[in-house]
């Protein structure tokens, strides 16, 4: 048995500016069945905590909470029926919430090994961004190499993630981004056109006349039209986010299932395109089989990123206390990559 932990906090108390977060203390107990404590050595600001922040993540939990949707860190102790050898390595977890913590409790059947010399907050850059990118990418739209693909935001977490994927697999990416990442993207071996050009959809339908294979569409609203008119017959457009809704009031399901509404419409149209809302969390219900595909997802991506294949894209690090101000870079969209928090 092991003392109680004193572990701290970054608490999300309500609907709060980014200067509106707390820091806070909870006691851990020792870990019950199947579960172990972790000590957190990364974890980072993604899309899910900027919208809860606002009350605008779909099924978020009610305030207060601690959020965090993905950590790395190191095992320090063990529940009954755990494996002690557990206790000393490092691995990666997808939590949703509560990462944003000094020591948290997770599911030993969670946590997935951290490759021995992968830096920590490198790890940190490909957890949900790097499983999103994954899936999206080879098991929703199951984009071939040759293909020519879109990615919305190809500077952010996700989307440089996948812009990278695509290019190892022999995709051509064309990425959208404002012009101060252009270079960036040209880097990672996608083609830039710049996402505050109003005629940003004519320059995409100029780099390919023929239509592309695949969109990756984080934003939503109205531009989900423009997205899916850019497929070539056969071709797939994937909707993974809302953010043009994202300030709007009102209930934050709506415009989520506006989305998924309009994509199912579009599944029946005769033209053999095809249109798939992406939710990391489908299949949640036959636990044990999202936890073998997420598991399986996660190791290929962590192996590309000890490779070398994968680059970390680490927007900038800050220690856990400051979190309001790494929350706040975030969601300035002047960065490439992700904001990680460290100790």
């Amino acid at each position: 048995m092991i003392d109680t932990i004193t572990a701290t906090t970054i608490v999300l108390p309500g609907k709060v500016g980014t200067d509106g977060l707390q820091v806070g203390t909870t006691a851990l107990a020792a870990p019950a069945a199947g579960q172990v404590i972790l000590e957190m050595e990364a974890t980072g600001v993604s899309f899910a905590e900027q919208q809860m922040r606002r009350g605008k993540y779909y099924d978020q939990p009610p305030f207060p909470f601690v959020p965090g949707y993905d950590v790395v860190g190191t095992v320090t102790a063990t529940g009954p029926d755990v494996d002690r050898a557990m206790i000393g390595r490092r691995f990666a977890a997808v939590t949703k919430i509560g990462g944003w913590a000094s020591s948290l409790l997770v599911d030993a059947a969670d946590l997935v090994p951290v490759p021995d010399g992968v830096d920590a907050a490198a790890a940190e850059t490909v957890l949900v961004n790097g499983i999103t990118a994954w899936q999206m990418l080879h098991r929703t739209a199951k984009v071939r190499a040759g293909s020519t693909i879109v990615v919305l935001g190809a500077n952010g977490g996700v989307g440089s993630t996948l812009v990278q994927l695509a290019r190892h697999a022999g995709i051509k990416v064309i990425g959208t981004a404002s012009t101060r990442h252009h270079d960036a993207v040209r880097a990672w071996g996608a083609t830039p056109v710049d996402y505050r050009d109003p005629k940003m959809y004519e320059r995409i339908r100029e780099l390919a006349p023929d239509g592309v294979d695949a969109v990756f569409d984080h934003v939503g609203g109205a531009g989900l039209t423009e997205s899916w008119r850019l497929l070539r017959r056969g071709g797939t457009l994937v909707s993974y986010g809302t953010a043009a809704t994202k300030d709007d009031e009102g209930s934050s399901r709506l415009p989520v299932l506006k989305s998924f509404g309009r994509l199912l419409a579009w599944n029946f149209l005769p033209n053999g395109k095809g249109a798939h809302f992406y939710n990391f969390w489908a299949g949640r219900r036959r636990l044990a089989t999202f936890r073998t595909r997420l598991a399986d997802d996660l190791t290929q991506v962590l192996r590309l990123l000890a490779d070398g294949v994968l680059v970390p894209q680490i927007a900038a690090r800050f220690p856990l206390a400051d979190a309001g101000a790494a929350l706040a870079l975030a969601e300035s969209r002047t960065v490439a990559g992700k904001v990680v928090i460290v100790p």
